[in-house]
């Protein structure tokens, strides 16, 4: 009888190929331009060993680039998952639709950037003509909440399984109360001008 793993790949069956394809998947999925190891790990549901040498293999196929904060992915990376047609995100259930005042967006955003809220764990982000996205995980790895920024819009979904969306709706509440605070803060300070990448991440 083949043994199985818990990341939903069995051990003895998939190949080193078909186990790089689950992360490249996510990250067509997901768009991701950037995650950590532990919200990716909680993403696939995954042994850390495991995780580590896929990852190694990855980053020594040029398709991850490691930073002291977690992962890039790198231009072929993405490049990768569109060729194998791996954007194909899971539709979420808006949560949240609301207009955010025209000042410091780029400030607001890179302080959100890595942190955790309530059962809340960072996974990543990703950015494109929509804006920015950024996406958190909850320990069990069932249920997702996605900000995206997109000019003065912010938009709030959540991806769960059957119960688990309660549990992302409540998440929810808890990211959207630090994000007016930390509004209310930054209004206060004076102007800042975003350049480059969003702020470094952690896990």
């Amino acid at each position: 009888m083949q043994g199985s793993s818990k990341e939903g790949v069995s051990e003895t069956v998939a190949g080193p190929g078909e186990r790089e394809s689950s992360v490249i998947r996510v990250i067509g999925e997901e768009g991701l331009h950037g995650f950590t190891f532990e919200g990716l790990k909680r993403k696939l549901g995954a042994h850390s060993e495991t995780l580590s040498r896929i990852l190694a293999r990855l980053e020594d196929q040029g398709v991850l680039q490691k930073t002291g904060n977690g992962y890039i992915v790198t231009e072929m990376g993405r490049d990768i998952a569109v060729s194998r047609h791996l954007g194909a995100q899971r539709a979420g259930v808006v949560l949240l639709r609301t207009l955010l005042p025209p000042y410091q967006e780029g400030r607001v955003r890179a302080w959100l950037m890595g942190r955790w809220f309530g059962p809340l764990r960072w996974l990543g982000y990703s950015a494109g003509a929509e804006g920015t996205t950024m996406k958190w995980i909850t320990e069990s790895g069932r249920a997702q909440v996605d900000a995206t920024f997109s000019g003065d819009e912010l938009l709030i979904e959540g991806r769960a399984e059957g119960e688990e969306l309660s549990e992302a709706i409540a998440a929810s509440h808890q990211l959207v109360g630090h994000i007016s605070r930390l509004y209310e803060r930054e209004r206060h300070m004076p102007p800042y001008s975003e350049v480059g990448q969003p702020a470094p991440f952690e896990n």
